[in-house]
């Protein structure tokens, strides 16, 4: 009876202490391999995330209008897409695609703006873009949506928003990780008031160019100013329409109202018509453009 009842204290004893032993880290909150230190230490990440936007990407696919395929750059009413700030090869300008790509720009870029386009065109370009796979695409368009005949047939607002959504779920579809840099509209009120003063430029606007900003270009009564007024307002509803559907996608980064901000002077207009940029003006929009696609953590 009595190695019995030693046998016994001993099992009790040795089973006591394994439980305890087992219990014991998680009620003390210690690092045994249930306990929180080892669920915090498995909730930790491994690494640092790969950031969203890449400074420095591969590819280069342009869409938009006019401005991009370097209209009245170099001689009048005609293309010259060699100047263009997104993807042209001049030296002078010093494109985006060369900035970023160097030499491999000939082969890794491609402009598929087309003048005259406003925002209902954009998402059949965005598809052509896409199909490149690009890593970056350039969006400068909205002007033309301004630029009609009368301020009251502009682009309606809701309009212009439902043509960049598609064109964002477009590129989407086939190219789901391409980043996108979204240009401002410019200020068609600045640009009247620099072109105004040149006798050549008036006579050019009169074959069409942004007849509701241009069209009689001196007059200075209270319908004219309030046209233009309109059309400036039109404008900038269009660029907050820019900037909120792109802050909606990761990989979208809008110029924060650099274009629109950018006082173009005469260096920077074409001699051809004073409203487009010139060589000089292409040069700084592809500035403005690097500038806001190589910023880190913008």
């Amino acid at each position: 009876m009595r190695k019995r009842s030693h046998r016994s204290r001993a099992v009790a004893a040795v089973t006591a202490a394994v439980v305890l032993g087992a219990a014991g880290c998680d009620a003390l909150g210690g690092d045994g391999p249930g306990g929180p230190g080892a669920r915090e230490q498995k909730a930790r990440p491994s690494a640092s995330p790969t950031p969203v936007w890449d400074t420095s990407p591969a590819s280069l696919a342009a869409v938009g209008d006019s401005i991009t395929r370097g209209f009245d750059a170099c001689s009048v009413l005609t293309d010259c897409p060699e100047v263009s700030w997104a993807t042209g090869d001049s030296g002078e300008v010093n494109s985006l695609a060369v900035r970023l790509l160097g030499a491999r720009a000939a082969t890794h870029s491609w402009n598929y703006a087309v003048t005259g386009t406003r925002m209902a065109d954009l998402p059949a370009q965005m598809a052509r873009a896409a199909a490149r796979r690009p890593a970056l695409v350039t969006v400068m368009t909205g002007a033309n949506d301004a630029c009609r005949v009368t301020a009251e047939a502009m682009t309606p607002v809701a309009d212009f928003r439902a043509g960049f959504e598609e064109s964002l779920r477009t590129l989407r579809r086939t190219a789901p990780t391409a980043q996108v840099y979204v240009a401002s509209v410019p200020n068609l009120k600045r640009l009247w008031s620099q072109g105004r003063t040149n006798v050549l430029g008036k006579q050019v606007w009169k074959l069409g160019i942004c007849p509701s900003m241009l069209g009689d270009a001196d007059a200075l009564d209270s319908a004219a100013n309030l046209r233009r007024e309109t059309v400036r307002q039109r404008v900038e509803d269009y660029n907050t329409v820019l900037e909120e559907v792109c802050a909606k996608d990761a990989r979208c980064r809008f110029d924060g109202g650099a274009v629109y901000e950018f006082r173009f002077g005469t260096d920077q207009l074409s001699h051809w018509d004073w409203f487009h940029p010139s060589t000089n003006g292409q040069a700084r929009l592809a500035e403005i453009a690097y500038r806001r696609i190589t910023a880190r953590g913008a």
